[in-house]
C-alpha cells in the first residue's frame, strides 16, 4: 500500500493517527513469534464471552465515584481501547519481561493515562462493584492493582485469563448490560465476586514488546520487577488453577 501526499498542512493529528493505526494493524497482522504479554506492552483486551474489548474515554460516571467510566465496545479498531501493562503501585517492572501468572500489575489507559481501578462503589447497571479509570499520568493508588489469574507460568497471548482486584478480590467482569446516551450501546464493565465465563479475557491487538535479545530465557523476570520469582510462585499458589 502506498500513501500519496499532496497539498499543505497534510500532517495533521488526524492524518498521523490514521498512519499510526495502519502501522499498528500491519504489525499485529504480521507473524509475531513471542507468545507472552510483557511489561510495557500496549494492547487491547478482549472479553471472550461477548467478543467486546475493554475501553475507556474521558466520560465520567454520573453516579457512584464520579470517576472516568470504563466500558466494553464491539469495535476492534477503536483507539480508546489500548491499555499499557505496568508494574503494581510503587514498584518497577522491566520492559519486555513476560508477566507471570499470579503477578500483580496495573493497566494504564493509553489515551487518558488513568489506571484500571475498582473500589466498593456500586456499578450503575448490574449493581456489582464499579470499575473506573483513576489517577493522573499513571499515578493512582492501591485500588489500581490487579492479579493475573492464569494456568501456566506466564500470561500467554493465546489463552484466557482473569483479572482479580487485589483490594476487593472481585474479578473484572462484563455482564452484557448496555448504556444509553451519551455512550449508547457500550457495555458495562464491573467487578464480580465469583468465577464466570463473563470475566474471562484474552490479549488481542497491540504492540507487544519482546525481551532484549541479549537476555536468556532463564534470566527473564529476574530483574527489579514488582514481584520476585519466589513471590510470584507464592502468589500463584494462592490462586487455584481450577478457576478456569
Amino acid at each position: 500500500m502506498a500513501f500519496v501526499v499532496t497539498g499543505r498542512n497534510v500532517f495533521t493529528p488526524a492524518f498521523l493517527f490514521v498512519i499510526f493505526t495502519f502501522l499498528l494493524d500491519s504489525i499485529y497482522s504480521s507473524k509475531f513469534d513471542y507468545d507472552f504479554v510483557t511489561c510495557g506492552s500496549a494492547l487491547k483486551i478482549l472479553n471472550t464471552a461477548h467478543n467486546a474489548r475493554l475501553h475507556s474515554h474521558d466520560v465520567k460516571y454520573g453516579s457512584g465515584s464520579g470517576q472516568q467510566s470504563v466500558t466494553g465496545v464491539d469495535s476492534s479498531d477503536d483507539h480508546n481501547s489500548y491499555w499499557q501493562v505496568m508494574a503494581k503501585t510503587g514498584a518497577l517492572c522491566t520492559r519486555g519481561n513476560p508477566v507471570k501468572c499470579g503477578q500483580t500489575i496495573r493497566l494504564m489507559h493509553v489515551a487518558t493515562k488513568r489506571n484500571l481501578h475498582s473500589h466498593h462503589f456500586q456499578s450503575p447497571l448490574s449493581h456489582n462493584l464499579e470499575v473506573s479509570a483513576f489517577g493522573e499520568n499513571g499515578e493512582g493508588d492501591e485500588g489500581d492493582n490487579w492479579v493475573i489469574v492464569c494456568n501456566g507460568k506466564y500470561w500467554s497471548r493465546n489463552e484466557r485469563v482473569r483479572f482479580k482486584h487485589v483490594t476487593t478480590e472481585y474479578y473484572l467482569h462484563m455482564s452484557g448490560d448496555t448504556y444509553g446516551r451519551p455512550i449508547h450501546g457500550q457495555r458495562e464493565i464491573s467487578a464480580y465476586s465469583g468465577i464466570s465465563d463473563l470475566n474471562s479475557w484474552q490479549a488481542a491487538e497491540g504492540i507487544y514488546i519482546k525481551p532484549t535479545q541479549t537476555k536468556s530465557r532463564t534470566s527473564v523476570g529476574e530483574d527489579n520487577d514488582d514481584d520476585s520469582d519466589d513471590d510470584n510462585e507464592d502468589n500463584a499458589k494462592d490462586i487455584p488453577h481450577d478457576e478456569f
